[in-house]
């Protein structure tokens, strides 16, 4: 079993052995708050943090036989004990949340969180119920206000789904132009059905447009810069040069939504398509916006 579902599942044997969902993720959330390096991420969803990541845990434990889901809440059905496995620290740090925020009820729970973490309470749809008047006021300074028509470019190497999607949030990008040629992935979230139903759940649009992407026997043997440089130097002289509707389209959308991500995997934009598709769509001449790597 993967040590991240043992801390959900430790989590839940510290409270008795079952939890109403709304509460785990708040409770797991405050965990995480106090890790330098977490097990999971969350993202500002309606009903404030959410890991999409950790609901995917928790979804496999109850088809596995680990756990069962009633309207409201998860029950352990398991009789290991997982707490026991867990590293000193992490135990340690799970005994402290559930010490001091255990018995709060979900109202409270909700309040703390949004109090303390307004961010992340940006999407909520019960905001402005749980902090009313004044106390409204943390959450709305935490909203991305940039407006200034901007191209993104973001990969999803080496991050996290709720780590990406913060960055896309964060930015107040309302379009993500994903410029793979085959949008699947082996990592959670971001093959294209689950990437645009997350981006669509935090009111981001997901447009592809496969034409702009490199075939992927193409990407075989990339080792050094120079490969890459090679691989690069094909591109803009054979797809870059035969997309000239494409590319009108993307810089449609720019025009269209002002703040989009051009979005592929490579972490580093030297080694990725998507900062030469972005520098040919730059030398267009009705361009004068700003590009920003994220």
């Amino acid at each position: 079993m993967f040590y991240r579902r043992k801390i959900i599942l430790g989590l839940i044997e510290l409270l008795g052995g079952e939890v109403e969902k709304l509460r785990l993720q708040k409770l797991l959330f405050l965990y995480t708050e106090k890790k330098p390096q977490a097990e999971y991420d969350f993202i500002p969803y309606k009903y404030g943090c959410y890991s999409y990541s950790a609901k995917a845990d928790v979804n496999t434990m109850i088809k596995k036989g680990y756990l069962i889901e009633t309207e409201n809440k998860y029950s352990k059905m398991d009789t290991y004990n997982y707490f026991e496995k867990l590293k000193q620290t992490d135990a340690t740090l799970l005994q402290q949340v559930v010490s001091d925020y255990g018995q709060m009820s979900s109202n409270a729970l909700i309040k703390h969180t949004y109090l303390n973490f307004p961010f992340y309470a940006i999407r909520s749809t019960i905001a402005n119920e749980i902090l009313p008047g004044q106390l409204y006021e943390r959450i709305e300074k935490a909203m991305p206000k940039d407006e200034e028509t901007t191209l993104f470019t973001i990969g999803y190497e080496g991050i996290s789904l709720e780590k990406y999607l913060q960055k896309l949030v964060k930015n107040n990008v309302k379009l993500l132009v994903d410029v793979r040629k085959n949008p699947l992935s082996m990592k959670f979230g971001f093959s294209k059905t689950l990437l645009k139903r997350y981006c669509n759940s935090l009111g981001i649009e997901y447009l592809h447009i496969p034409e702009v992407g490199i075939n992927s026997d193409k990407r075989q043997k990339l080792e050094v810069q120079a490969d890459y440089d090679r691989l690069f130097a094909d591109y803009k002289k054979t797809t870059l040069s035969e997309t000239s509707k494409s590319q009108e389209q993307i810089l449609g959308s720019l025009r269209q939504y002002k703040r989009i991500a051009l979005t592929c995997f490579e972490a580093e934009p030297c080694q990725c398509h998507r900062s030469h598709l972005a520098e040919a769509l730059m030398k267009s001449p009705d361009f004068s916006y700003s590009l920003k790597h994220l």
